[in-house]
């Protein structure tokens, strides 16, 4: 482990002093350097995860498939993805935040007003590391819980949410395969939520990846679940049924709702009862998408442009009626 991540910290500093210090310098951006060293090292970090859910899970997937995935589906989802793991969509977000809270904070501290801090409440978690990622793992996951089921509960947030659901093929490529819009509104709210109960900016990265890597697993093309222990960890069959036709984003009489909220941990659909096991392995899409009678036969484009372009379509349809 000393070994790769003294690898790690080498090829990270010639990355940086080759390319992209001077590329800095000659912008004019040179007080962002520092910045810009911290992004080297998540875009390194983005790599290693790309290539640690390709070697682990493609090969289960092509082991205990679900159903043939075409080429098109792998590749246009994995447009998705690049632009997430290798942009670092969300930490950047949290990054940008810090400075600006930072500010907040100190105007309430004069107002003698104090922001609430897990801290706080729990003195000397962060003196044992492993205690307190796994404490805010959990806090996190329950709002990212309620965020997830009010993208289903709203019109004009489906409208935009819809186009992750609208993935008939899903594959280990499929978590990122999200409108832009809707995942900036995701990251800036789970990103102030972070800030909030006190999450080390180090600490937030790594709880950003162990959530990406899970999720890639969760909606990976394979007929995998962890039987009487499915309540722990959300599985790739809890999942499906997520995006099951007609169930995971339908309530009864056809209205917006679903089951199986929950992003990491099943418990919180369980607590709230929004939670369905189901032993099938079932199609997965948006009902609309079928074609008449059975649906509207709506287009949600083939294309990463296609699809951003028809799901602001979608957000503007929705918020005039």
């Amino acid at each position: 482990m000393q070994y790769l991540s003294d690898l790690f910290a080498t090829l990270q500093a010639w990355l940086f002093e080759s390319l992209v210090q001077p590329a800095v310098f000659a912008l004019g951006l040179g007080e962002f350097v520092e910045t810009a060293f911290d992004g080297v090292e998540i875009f390194l970090a983005g790599l290693c995860e790309l290539l640690l859910i390709y070697l682990l899970l493609r090969p289960l997937e092509a082991k205990w498939p679900v159903q043939p995935v075409s080429f098109r589906a792998r590749a246009n989802d994995f447009i998705y993805t690049v632009i997430h793991r290798l942009g670092v969509f969300a930490v950047l977000i949290f990054f940008l935040l810090d400075p600006l809270l930072d500010q907040l904070a100190a105007l309430l501290h004069l107002q003698g007003l104090r922001p609430f801090n897990l801290e706080n409440l729990w003195p000397g978690i962060t003196d044992a590391p492993l205690v307190s990622f796994f404490v805010y793992l959990l806090i996190l996951d329950f709002f990212d819980y309620w965020y997830h089921r009010m993208q289903h509960r709203f019109h004009w947030w489906w409208a935009l949410h819809s186009l992750h659901h609208s993935q008939m093929e899903m594959n280990l490529w499929s978590d990122n395969r999200n409108h832009l819009l809707d995942d900036f509104l995701r990251d800036v709210v789970m990103g102030l939520i972070a800030l909030a109960i006190g999450v080390p900016p180090a600490q937030y990265v790594m709880l950003v990846m162990a959530g990406r890597i899970l999720q890639s697993l969760q909606h990976a093309n394979l007929r995998l679940h962890f039987g009487p222990l499915e309540w722990l960890l959300v599985s790739p069959r809890f999942h499906r049924c997520h995006h099951a036709i007609g169930i995971g984003h339908e309530a009864p009489g056809g209205r917006l709702g679903g089951c199986n909220f929950a992003v990491l941990f099943p418990i919180w659909d369980m607590v709230f009862r929004s939670a369905h096991f189901s032993p099938e392995f079932m199609a997965t899409g948006v009902r609309d998408q079928l074609p008449p009678p059975h649906g509207l036969g709506r287009d949600y484009g083939r294309g990463f442009w296609a699809q951003q372009w028809l799901g602001l379509r979608r957000l503007w349809q929705a918020l005039r009626s």
